[in-house]
């Protein structure tokens, strides 16, 4: 009785002919929009396979493999070292010209800053979790044909009533920019770095689950789906769809409640997020932010601080 809509990469032909598809071309790219309708009995629960099937080598949910961001990040690190490496052996060469004293400390001192995998810095996540996001749409390999769907495009469904340029839509947004927008959700909001982390999971797990990258078309779309879901599952006290209605005051709670229906269908309902999963990508983001210069400031570990620090981390 009735039909299930739900949104596949690309049908074959004969699904082609029991849904319904829109392609689009931006500057000589090709896109397509599927949004296939499938019988009610091919949704069975024996019809679906099991998550534990699906999962493989998928950095969301394996705690060894490491997370896509980083290997789409890989080469511009590479770059950045090698600049490091060149200005350590200037400085050495022009020490061991003018050989100055130097004065060492006999002491052992410990230097650290005051984020912790229990309780991470606010800023410096999101600051993190912006730069990730940025190296997936700077990076995505598919830019000749890219795979979208329909849910999260803004050509289709906008999330401010001011006109859109193509030109906007076709230019990879700045890391400063990403990150604007997620600061404005999460202070509106009041979420807190965990929630970040776990947004950053959701995402990568929805372009390995659906198969579709991300764009300067989507990006912010599928960022919202994921904050929308990272906040109930993880926050004790959830944001209702309604409050991001507040925070983007030209979106309705209708579109927000799609949103988050097919971001959860592409997830498979899959949003368990293992801890050594999270911790992964904890460590992989301090990673990423010693390689852009974005670390906390390191200071002496006092009694005071590591009091303060055993605190966070129980707490």
């Amino acid at each position: 009785m009735g039909n299930v809509s739900c949104c596949v990469k690309q049908p074959s032909s004969s699904q082609r002919e029991k849904g319904y598809s829109y392609e689009g071309s931006r500057n000589g790219r090709g896109h397509q929009y599927t949004n296939q309708t499938l019988a009610r009995e091919d949704t069975s629960t024996n019809f679906l396979p099991h998550i534990s099937e699906q999962t493989g080598d998928d950095p969301s949910t394996h705690p060894t493999v490491r997370p896509t961001f980083m290997e789409r990040s890989k080469s511009e690190m590479k770059l950045k070292d090698n600049r490091r490496s060149f200005y350590v052996l200037d400085c050495n060469h022009l020490e061991a010209t003018v050989s100055p004293l130097k004065k060492s400390n006999s002491c052992s001192t410990i230097f650290i800053d005051d984020s912790t995998i229990s309780q991470p810095n606010l800023k410096n996540t999101i600051k993190c979790i912006s730069m990730a996001i940025f190296y997936h749409i700077a990076n995505r390999k598919n830019r000749s044909h890219e795979r979208l769907m329909e849910i999260f495009e803004e050509r289709l469904h906008p999330i401010t009533r001011e006109s859109i340029s193509i030109e906007y839509l076709s230019r990879d947004p700045d890391h400063r920019q990403i990150y604007r927008f997620i600061r404005t959700l999460f202070h509106s909001a009041q979420l807190t770095a965990e929630c970040a982390i776990i947004t950053l999971v959701y995402i990568e797990r929805l372009l390995n689950y659906a198969e579709m990258d991300l764009c300067p078309s989507n990006w912010r779309r599928v960022v919202l789906g994921a904050i929308m879901l990272a906040s109930k599952v993880w926050d004790d006290q959830a944001v209702w769809n309604v409050d991001y209605c507040q925070i983007l005051k030209d979106t309705s709670v209708d579109d927000m409640n799609e949103l988050e229906r097919q971001f959860l269908e592409c997830l498979e309902f899959n949003i368990n997020v293992p801890s050594s999963v999270y911790a992964k990508y904890y460590y992989e983001l301090r990673t990423l932010a010693i390689a852009n210069d974005l670390q906390l400031p390191l200071q002496p570990l006092y009694k005071e601080r590591a009091r303060k620090l055993e605190v966070l981390k129980v707490f």
